[in-house]
C-alpha cells in the first residue's frame, strides 16, 4: 500500500488570495466553483488554496499599465 506524503505547500485563505489579485473574496470563491482555481476544504468546510497554484496564476497575469504611462525603449 502506498503511503500518503504530507502536503508541504502553504495554504491560503480566500481573503489572502483576494488581496494578491486585488479582488473581493467572493470572486475567489466563484473562481473555485468555476474550476479556475483548485480549492481544498477544511474540516470546518472553509476553502483553502495552494500557494504554488496561486503564484502560477499571478505570474500569468500581465502587469497593468496606467493610461499615460510611456513605454520605455
Amino acid at each position: 500500500m502506498a503511503s500518503r506524503q504530507p502536503e508541504t505547500d502553504e495554504l491560503l485563505t480566500p481573503a489572502e488570495v483576494a488581496a494578491l489579485f486585488r479582488v473581493d473574496p467572493k470572486t475567489v470563491t466563484r473562481w473555485a466553483k468555476a474550476g479556475k482555481l483548485t480549492s481544498i476544504r477544511t474540516l470546518g468546510g472553509h476553502r483553502r488554496y495552494r500557494a504554488s497554484e496561486v503564484r502560477q496564476l499571478l505570474e500569468g497575469i500581465p502587469e497593468q499599465r496606467l493610461p499615460g504611462d510611456a513605454e520605455l525603449s
